[in-house]
């Protein structure tokens, strides 16, 4: 794990959720919490996906933990649009 601590990680997943936001289109329906959520959440999943691929998550650095962070924003922004679409 990253010694960032709780605010590192609410900047972290402010920043990837609201970039993954603009990149999926999804930014006028979210606000600053649910970008936060989004990110941190994303930041779980794509450490999971990793980790399932045999990547070493522990000591990515700061980069990686926020290019980690986006994609699994990405991929549970595409995963909810998906679903909530009839």
């Amino acid at each position: 794990m990253l010694g960032l601590g709780i605010i590192g990680w609410i900047v972290i997943g402010g920043l990837a959720g609201w970039i993954a936001s603009k990149f999926m289109g999804t930014d006028a329906q979210q606000g600053v919490v649910l970008n936060i959520v989004v990110g941190v959440v994303g930041g779980l999943i794509g450490g999971f996906l990793l980790r399932l691929f045999g990547v070493d998550v522990s000591g990515g650095g700061l980069i990686f933990s926020f290019l980690t962070c986006l994609g699994g924003a990405v991929i549970l922004l595409f995963l909810y649009g998906k679903l909530t679409r009839r």
